[in-house]
């Protein structure tokens, strides 16, 4: 016994000697929300789908590029002239320097420029869901591993609780059996069972400790093995949600069904850009430059050129291989079928609401039950111990009063978490999973 209270002495005075910070649910969100490298990504994409929303980038302003080059030329040259002479001239040199200015505008090309602006708008605002979405998600799990760490903080506690009642029961069986009224089998069988209660302890432990560390990798802590104090010591949850409520919360504010709907809208303006084809193009181009030109024979020594130059294109493209009329065909399909996953989805989350609904209306039958189980449990114990250390009572009684009692506890704790966990999971389905922080 003096052996195992020195190793428990050795496991908690790190966690009583280091400084121990106190959580709130939301204070983990919020530790969380800054500093989880997954958050910090996904807000990075949405920066970029953010930048890329310009008019620039749809394709409605012009380009304009400055360029200069220069060239140059070296020839023998042999002219035969109509009076039969020959004029033969090696090693001529020609050049040419240019610099200038070119703008493009492409004006009209069937209204693909709206339809790109579109596009990148639906872009920027899938970007900011699929934001949401990550969010969510995060909080949804931290949210379940913060009362994780509480059950498992409680089943600690009923651990301990355990060990001390079968420390008491050794001591009375010791006494009992130096008085010569019970065997030496009483008390090694006493003795047995507290050294199994406190390998359980010991275990959980290990439990808490896997929870604490996964509870501070989400927050992305710098130190990973810093200790939680929770705010909460108790697993609570809401027994007043509304199954119609979230049926209609779920239909206006899924993310998955509002990145489905972004999908379709992103196909219809697949079939605009295939129908852009059908219209003829405008374009206007101009240019603003000067041109030197060296010569090397002839009767002019240079030339250099200064001006403006404009134009417009226009053009229709009559016939291509029949594509033009296939890229519109697919480009429906894909509306179709961007409907039916929008239909496919919304049958999957009901589907999912409804076994979520009945897991959490089952769990709260169970917690209820168990809230009993655990008084009485609790209550047969104490007349179990008064009647053992009357010698009414054989010490296999008490173990089995004893185990009773704790396996009540921890099925009343597992029932608690699960019907939090399906709170979580309804909030997470209704789109509300934002209220635990908020």
């Amino acid at each position: 016994m003096k052996k195992y209270t020195s190793f428990l002495l050795l496991l908690i005075l790190p966690s009583i000697v280091s400084a121990q910070v106190v959580f709130d649910l939301k204070r983990c969100i919020e530790t969380g929300l800054q500093q989880n490298y997954d958050i910090r990504i996904i807000r990075n994409a949405q920066e970029i789908t953010d930048n890329n929303l310009t008019i620039g980038n749809a394709g409605y302003l012009p380009t304009l590029d400055l360029n200069a080059g220069y060239s140059g030329n070296r020839n023998n040259i042999k002219q035969n002239l109509a009076d039969g002479e020959t004029n033969k001239n090696n090693g001529v040199i020609n050049q040419t320097l240019n610099a200038g200015l070119a703008l493009n505008w492409t004006i009209f090309d069937g209204f693909n420029i709206q339809t790109n602006y579109k596009r990148l708008q639906e872009l920027q605002k899938m970007g900011e869901l699929n934001t949401r979405l990550t969010i969510e998600n995060f909080i949804s799990d931290l949210t379940s591993e913060y009362y994780n760490y509480i059950q498992q903080n409680i089943r600690l506690k009923n651990l301990k609780s355990a060990v001390k009642l079968s420390k008491e029961r050794v001591r009375i069986a010791e006494a009992r059996y130096e008085i010569g009224v019970d065997s030496r089998l009483d008390m090694q069988q006493a003795k047995v069972d507290f050294n199994s209660d406190s390998s359980r302890l010991i275990k959980q432990y290990e439990v808490l400790y896997a929870s604490r560390i996964s509870l501070n990798q989400m927050m992305a802590a710098q130190n990973i093995d810093q200790l939680i104090v929770t705010a909460d010591s108790v697993i609570l949850f809401d027994e007043t949600l509304n199954r119609d409520v979230i049926w209609q919360r779920m239909l206006a504010s899924n993310t998955f069904l509002l990145l489905s709907d972004r999908n379709r809208n992103l196909s219809r303006l697949d079939l605009r850009t295939a129908q852009s084809e059908n219209y003829p193009y405008l374009k206007f181009n101009a240019g603003y430059g000067y041109t030197r030109n060296i010569y090397n024979t002839g009767t002019i020594d240079n030339q250099n050129t200064l001006g403006l130059s404009y134009g417009f294109t226009v053009g229709f493209n009559l016939f291509s291989g029949f594509n033009r009329k296939r890229k519109q065909k697919n480009a429906r399909i894909e509306i179709e079928n961007r409907q039916l996953e929008y239909e496919q989805t919304t049958l999957s989350l009901k589907a999912d609401l409804s076994n979520m609904w009945m897991a959490y209306r089952n769990n709260i039958g169970l917690t209820n039950l168990e809230k009993e189980n655990v008084t009485t449990a609790r209550e047969t114990y104490e007349i179990a111990i008064e009647r053992y250390k009357l010698g009414d009572l054989a010490g296999i009684q008490l173990r089995e009063a004893q185990n009773s009692l704790l396996e009540a506890e921890e099925r009343l704790v597992q029932a608690e978490y699960n019907t939090k966990l399906c709170e979580i999971s309804l909030m997470l389905i209704s789109g509300q999973i934002l209220s635990y922080y908020e």
